[in-house]
């Protein structure tokens, strides 16, 4: 849970004193085998302002990896992990350049903070006095941001877009359900009825038990799928149900929307495999992702996808030989191959890789991929060796 900052707190951290404390502080360690006897020193030197002081560097250091420019920013530990990547939120301001913005659950500014590079008028409102409080401190600054304490369920603005990101955690565990968000979902929607409005959302919410004409975008970063977002129809296409927004760290990234073509052939194995990103699978946009890049599915139920050449900035695996899943087969043909560190992907057939790792004791000096799934009910493996590809060309 971390440290229970109070607004007492915030007005210290950002005060003279706080910022000379914390500048003394992230001189140390603050390791695990180091915690107690660092916690010891600033608790001799700053006294009860100790833990704020400690939780703060520690977050800090933490938000370098997520967010961008907040090296003097002031968090709580679940505000920190609930924020919104910098890539992720730029991306979204994007869309919503020129508008007028409200975030009504707009905890510690990290979404505000990228809304007001591109929108003129910017409000961010939150029921948690410390985390506005923190919001006025990270924002500090920004003319064209305005704080309140409201309720989201409570409209206070007229003719702006809302954004919302409502908790994604009920009884302390994480939820898929639309009305176990907080705000539930359902009494977020409804109490905004016909403005333009924006909901992140986990990515693993249950879409068919909405019922939202607008459009549903998932969100991956660096591999890994963040968020869903629903946008409602006066801010999305509306020939586009689906979008994947595939993000890089690194800069490329692409985006690819149920409007686009998803004819594809059906062939046998190419010579290459190739597991879309997460956010592509998650938006049932795998065909269209195939059909963009001369792909086909070695089963239409399947979301692995084959071809002869492998898109840009997409992981592939150049097929070396198709075999019946039998372990005794497997075993031979690794063992023929000197097969050493293996890596085993699973879709569509209830195979443990590390259980099965362990039965096939590959004990040789190369590395391979063994990519197991189903092919008209049949499980079928591929040996195969993998490469990572160039960078895709930045399309958004």
């Amino acid at each position: 849970m971390g440290y229970g900052f109070s607004r007492e707190d915030v007005a210290y951290l950002g005060s003279p004193a706080g910022i000379a404390a914390l500048t003394e502080v992230d001189r140390l360690e603050l390791t695990q085998a180091s915690h107690l006897r660092d916690l010891a020193r600033v608790r001799r030197e700053y006294g009860d302002s100790a833990a704020a002081l400690v939780e703060t560097v520690r977050l800090r250091r933490k938000a370098g990896a997520k967010l961008a420019d907040a090296g003097d920013w002031l968090f709580t530990d679940d505000a920190l992990q609930q924020a919104t990547p910098t890539v992720v939120a730029r991306q979204r301001a994007a869309r919503l350049a020129g508008r007028a913005v409200h975030d009504v659950t707009c905890s510690i500014g990290a979404e505000l903070a990228e809304l007001a590079r591109v929108c003129p008028a910017v409000i961010g409102s939150d029921l948690d006095d410390a985390r506005l409080s923190m919001a006025a401190h990270n924002l500090a600054g920004r003319r064209n941001v305005l704080l309140a304490k409201a309720d989201a369920l409570v409209p206070v603005s007229r003719g702006t877009v809302v954004i919302a990101d409502p908790a994604r955690r009920a009884d302390g565990k994480r939820t898929h359900d639309p009305a176990k968000l907080q705000p539930p979902l359902p009494d977020l929607l409804a109490a905004y009825p016909g403005r333009d409005i924006a909901v992140k959302c986990a990515p693993g919410l249950d879409f068919d038990r909405l019922d939202w004409s607008g459009e549903i975008e998932v969100v991956s970063l660096d591999g890994a799928v963040r968020e869903a977002c629903l946008w409602s129809a006066g801010l999305s296409d509306p020939a586009v149900t689906r979008r994947a927004t595939v993000s890089s760290s690194a800069g490329p990234s692409f985006t690819l929307t149920d409007a686009e073509p998803d004819d594809i052939p059906e062939q046998e194995p190419g010579d290459w495999i190739i597991d879309p990103d997460g956010a592509v699978v998650r938006a049932g946009l795998v065909r269209h992702y195939a059909a963009k890049h001369g792909l086909w599915q070695l089963d239409p139920r399947i979301a692995y996808l084959t071809g002869n050449a492998v898109p840009p900035g997409t992981r592939g695996f150049r097929v070396l030989d198709r075999l019946d899943y039998r372990e005794k087969t497997l075993r031979a043909e690794l063992r023929r191959h000197d097969c050493g560190p293996l890596e085993i992907l699973v879709r569509g057939v209830e195979v443990d890789p590390d259980k099965l790792r362990r039965t096939l004791k590959p004990q040789g000096t190369q590395p391979f991929t063994l990519v197991i799934t189903r092919i008209d009910r049949t499980p079928t493996a591929f040996l195969c060796t993998a490469i990572a590809a160039a960078p895709p060309p930045r399309t958004l």
